[in-house]
């Protein structure tokens, strides 16, 4: 090793070297502590080995700036002093001392310190490696999850939670705790959220949440219920995650034009429905988690609810209940409840809940893992806002085309044809502009041939709460007798220069009815009727509506045109 002697005795020192050589060790000498700071500048020793007592510079003074200057290199000090004092060895350690070689020296004790501390540096030169690895695989991992966010954030995207009537808490790294939360407006109205909580933490979780990210928000453009996006988000979790992990997740659908609301729930804390007569309906967890169960073992069967402007849905993951004080103890689903029981007409539940958590907990910030959702019903038009981002050199479809689309028998029960039929219409550019009025178009016509046509069903009794519960049920019963029915859409498309024109005729195999002026005519917001609605939404968005026939067929033409100068506007 190389070795640094400052003693201001020139006897002492060269005795002191000329042992040190002999051992195999490179030795630099210094005759006082300001010197031996220079020294130890110039060729950066191993050890040195400082007299206590020196001029100009003593050796306490020059243990100071040399263990300044080594910063993190471990760089051991032996001191060389005939001091017999407690108090004066004592002040040399403070100094920065790690050892002591009394004088006169002894070749045996010298040999076995320089060779102990010849061990401790080899140690600590493969902790500083380490160290050093460590840190550039942090940096490393810590790049990686930054890139990991960017991309889930992409498809992870806020959705809709933006919303003023959506109001949430989320942990800034629930990205990676297993904690997530997507929002997003369906095409003909309507709200979806699903939150989720995956078991672990860190990037698994994430990796788990990102395909049901993909799943929640290509199916909800499409079109797609909230039965049919957590069957498929039950399925693709199932083939990709491995034994033990999963998913305690809820997903509800808000209609505000229906005024209903479907729940699905499994393995989260009890959701609960706020309305704001001052009822409370609690939502409890049914089912198991999401990617446990086969798919032919999966239940996605949804819990309906009626619900008015102004009332709330409340949802949360156990990071809320389990959430503790400076003593440990949680604060409980109970506590959730009495929050609940004691707010006001004109409290917000969420402001309440937080409230509640934050004076229990003692910190103006809850716990990373736990995430919050509240969701205020309000008044729905028939169409939600879709933006269309894509620029226009990138669309490209078909312009004129006829399609026949039938469902028959068993598929009136068990399959949603809108979907593939919106997915159709958007081959054509503008028609993807359009989504949202298309799917409401597609939507009234199936559900009014379905309910009305096929299953015979009275929208007198959506009227009240206790027959709108009554209608659902009925309807369900009458779902197993659809065999030999069928409904049966002819869609047609022409270019009109930079327009269109879709041209929608819905069959289906019921009796009909006599059809009346006034139902054509009524308004599409009498009141808070849950019914009566549907032809007045088909009138507003289509240039014509003619029903054909015995009342058992509509047809309507629905124009659009490109908004000028390529703009990309809402509808």
């Amino acid at each position: 090793m190389n070795l640094l002697i400052a003693e201001d005795s020139d006897g002492d020192r060269m005795i002191l070297a000329t042992l040190l050589r002999r051992l195999g060790h490179q030795v630099y000498e210094a005759s006082d502590g300001l010197e031996a700071v220079a020294v130890f500048i110039k060729f950066e020793p191993d050890i040195v080995l400082l007299d206590a007592l020196m001029p100009t510079m003593d050796g306490m003074d020059a243990a100071r700036r040399i263990k300044a200057l080594a910063g993190t290199r471990f760089v051991p000090v032996i001191f060389i002093t005939s001091l017999a004092s407690e108090r004066e060895q004592a002040h040399c350690l403070e100094a920065g001392g790690d050892d002591f070689l009394l004088k006169p020296y002894s070749r045996v004790i010298l040999e076995a310190k320089i060779n102990a501390y010849s061990r401790m540096l080899n140690l600590h030169r493969s902790v500083m490696q380490q160290r050093d690895q460590i840190r550039t695989q942090n940096e490393q991992m810590l790049a990686e999850q930054r890139m990991a966010r960017r991309v889930f954030d992409n498809v992870a995207h806020t959705g809709c939670l933006d919303a003023p009537n959506i109001r949430y808490h989320a942990s800034p790294l629930s990205i990676f705790n297993g904690d997530v939360l997507f929002a997003a407006e369906r095409p003909g109205g309507g709200t979806l959220i699903f939150l989720g909580d995956f078991t672990g933490h860190g990037l698994p979780a994430a990796i788990g949440a990102m395909p049901v990210a993909e799943v929640f928000y290509g199916m909800a453009a499409k079109g797609f219920g909230a039965a049919d996006l957590v069957t498929e988000i039950n399925q693709k979790l199932r083939n990709i995650l491995p034994v033990g992990m999963f998913c305690c997740g809820a997903l509800f659908e808000a209609d505000g034009k229906q005024g209903t609301i479907r729940v699905w729930n499994g393995g989260l804390p009890d959701g609960w429905l706020v309305r704001k007569n001052g009822e409370r309906l609690a939502i409890p967890s049914l089912h198991l988690p999401l990617g446990v169960q086969p798919p032919e073992r999966f239940d996605s069967t949804m819990e309906l609810f009626t619900s008015a402007p102004g009332d709330y849905v409340v949802l949360m993951t156990d990071g809320f209940p389990e959430s503790c004080d400076a003593q440990g103890d949680c604060l409980g689903e109970n506590a959730v409840r009495q929050v609940l029981a004691e707010i006001g007409p004109d409290d917000h539940p969420f402001d309440a809940l937080m409230a509640r958590l934050q004076a229990f907990t003692g910190h103006p910030d809850p716990a990373d893992d736990m995430t919050l959702c509240c969701l205020e019903v309000i008044a729905q038009g028939a169409v939600s806002e879709v933006t269309e981002s894509a620029p226009e050199s990138a669309l490209s479809g078909p312009g004129s085309w006829h399609c026949v689309y039938e469902v028959r028998d068993r598929a009136l029960a068990d399959f949603n044809p809108l979907p593939l039929l919106l997915h159709i219409c958007m081959e054509v550019p503008g028609l993807r502009r359009r989504s949202g009025e298309v799917f409401t178009l597609l939507s009234e016509l199936y559900s009014n041939a379905l309910e009305h046509g096929v299953l015979k069903l009275s929208s007198e009794w959506k009227k009240s709460a206790e027959g709108f519960s009554l209608y659902y049920e009925e309807r369900m019963r009458r779902l197993s007798e659809t065999q030999g029915h069928h409904i049966r859409f002819t869609l047609d498309h022409e270019p009109l220069g930079r327009a269109g024109r879709l041209r929608i005729r819905c069959e289906d195999s019921g009796q009909g009815f006599e059809p009346k002026e006034k139902a054509m005519n009524a308004p599409t917001n009498s009141g808070h009727e849950y019914s009566g609605r549907g032809m007045g939404i088909l009138k507003r968005l289509a240039k014509e509506v003619s029903i054909c026939g015995s009342g058992n067929c509509v047809e309507i033409v629905y124009d659009w045109e490109f908004p000028a100068q390529g703009v990309i506007t809402s509808q």
